[in-house]
């Protein structure tokens, strides 16, 4: 059975990449899996890069996963805002 994965919510910092550093394959924007990451099931080894960080010393793969979710988040967000209500002022 497949079951959606859950994640804890960051709040917004300079360093909003969080990477997983038992594996240093997993990348997220601005949340945090939980209970564990994906890949190596490690648990609270995450530490925030900025997209410039992970860009110095990260492989290919890695950079390319913390830009894809930076995307997803942008799309997602609008999205989010757009649903949300809005207040009539007079």
């Amino acid at each position: 059975m497949d079951s959606m994965q859950s994640f804890w919510p960051v709040s917004h910092r300079a360093d909003d990449f969080w990477v997983c550093m038992s594996c240093l394959t997993e990348v997220f924007y601005r949340k945090v899996p939980m209970p564990d990451c994906p890949s190596c099931h490690g648990v609270s080894s995450y530490e925030g890069f900025t997209l410039e960080s992970i860009r110095e010393w990260g492989t290919e793969e890695l950079i390319g996963k913390a830009v894809a979710a930076q995307e997803a988040a942008m799309v997602a967000q609008p999205a989010a805002e757009a649903a949300a209500p809005v207040e009539a002022t007079d």
